[in-house]
């Protein structure tokens, strides 16, 4: 009589291909290190063009962009797209347009509290269906020095991230703390990716390479 095992039956299971719709190191690097193995394909599309709307929502529209202009119809791929802005002072703050504008960002922030949303669209290929959902996480920012700001603005990380900080680079030693996940200040909230798939019916375990279980 032949029993099959769930356990068994999961890593026997075909692989879906994950794809994450963003050049970000960092989206790519979280998914990586939660064993994943995606594979990139940057969607090209412009972040310039959402003018200085509610955040939650711009990062909404963007992410779904992102994940549209990489999804294949006659694939068989999960794509994931994401989108990430800082809402400071009621206003958003995605990447600085010059340093003097992440310098002035920055210096506004130090001491206080700002909030990072991220958007994201996953989209099933074979179904077409699609789902969405903003994360927020809560970021609270050290009471840095004009010379420690300089010095960070001097790296050149500012200009390529939102809001003119990240959490796993440079700017680190200068936040204080987040309340919330971590991860989507990182660009992408692994729970909400969880709860994304299974509404899709994709259990986020199944999406683990081999190689990694």
């Amino acid at each position: 009589m032949l029993s099959l095992q769930p356990t068994t039956y999961a890593l026997d299971m075909a692989v879906r291909t994950l794809i994450l719709a963003s050049g970000s190191p960092a989206r790519l690097r979280l998914l990586r290190d939660a064993g994943f193995d995606p594979k990139v394909v940057v969607s090209g599309v412009s972040e310039d063009d959402l003018g200085d709307g509610d955040a939650a929502a711009s990062v909404a529209v963007l992410a779904e962009r992102k994940a549209r202009a990489v999804a294949d119809r006659s694939g068989n791929a999960l794509v994931v797209g994401c989108d990430s802005i800082l809402e400071f002072d009621g206003a958003p703050h995605g990447k600085p347009a010059s340093e003097a504008q992440a310098r002035e960002w920055l210096r506004a922030m130090r001491g206080r509290s700002g909030t990072l949303f991220t958007g994201h669209c996953v989209i099933d290929e074979p179904t077409g269906r699609q789902v969405a959902g903003v994360a927020a996480t809560t970021v609270r920012f050290a009471s840095t020095t004009d010379a420690e700001i300089d010095a960070y603005l001097a790296t050149g990380e500012a200009m390529a991230v939102a809001g003119a900080f990240t959490l796993d680079g440079r700017s680190a030693p200068f936040i204080e703390g987040v309340d919330g996940d971590p991860g989507n200040v990182l660009g992408l909230s692994l729970p909400m990716l969880r709860l994304l798939l299974a509404s899709l019916d994709i259990r986020i375990v199944d999406l683990w390479t081999r190689d990694l279980q």
